[in-house]
């Protein structure tokens, strides 16, 4: 398989060159990524669980779609690539909500956040995503075990229901 390559950013979001996504992974190395929450039309979330072989937060719920943007690609490319490939959605609009700087200990990102509504069937990517399940976004926030979610996607979930769009905020 050919080595996949990601967009070295600086926490200003400023790139600094391309590297192998192993290379990123093993030195924790600061990337852009995507979030896209998808919403049935009663409001509630789609919710992934990871399959036990992704490289980051393996088993855990998935609160977004998406993944890291590739070298070359835009935010927005990578949003509808990767939206298509987990779930087999295409043709929805994206509505672009904010960037958002996220630092934990397993990784740094600069992630563009994206919502969309869909009601139709899903199309799971096995080898990402072992299963889908709809939840109410509200339960999720004030739920007893948090550490069941990929950190970064419920930093950007609460920042999405707590605020308007279009501003980017720094998180550690």
């Amino acid at each position: 398989m050919d080595e996949e390559w990601v967009l070295e950013v600086d926490q200003q979001n400023q790139p600094l060159g391309r590297v192998t996504r192993r290379e990123m992974r093993l030195h924790n190395l600061c990337h852009r990524a995507v979030y896209i929450f998808v919403f049935n039309g009663d409001g509630q979330l789609y919710v992934q669980r990871r399959t036990l072989s992704k490289d980051l937060y393996p088993g855990y719920l998935d609160l977004a779609a998406g993944g890291v943007v590739g070298a070359g690609e835009s935010y927005d490319e990578a949003a509808y690539r990767e939206l298509e490939e987990e779930l087999g959605i295409a043709g929805v609009t994206l509505t672009p909500r904010f960037h958002f700087f996220y630092q934990g200990e397993r990784n740094r990102v600069w992630g563009k956040v994206y919502s969309c509504c869909w009601d139709s069937d899903l199309r799971l990517q096995a080898e990402e995503v072992a299963a889908v399940e709809l939840m109410d976004p509200q339960s999720i926030l004030t739920a007893t075990h948090p550490g069941r979610y990929t950190p970064d996607s419920l930093v950007a979930l609460k920042r999405m229901l707590h605020t308007d769009a279009d501003q980017e905020v720094a998180v550690r």
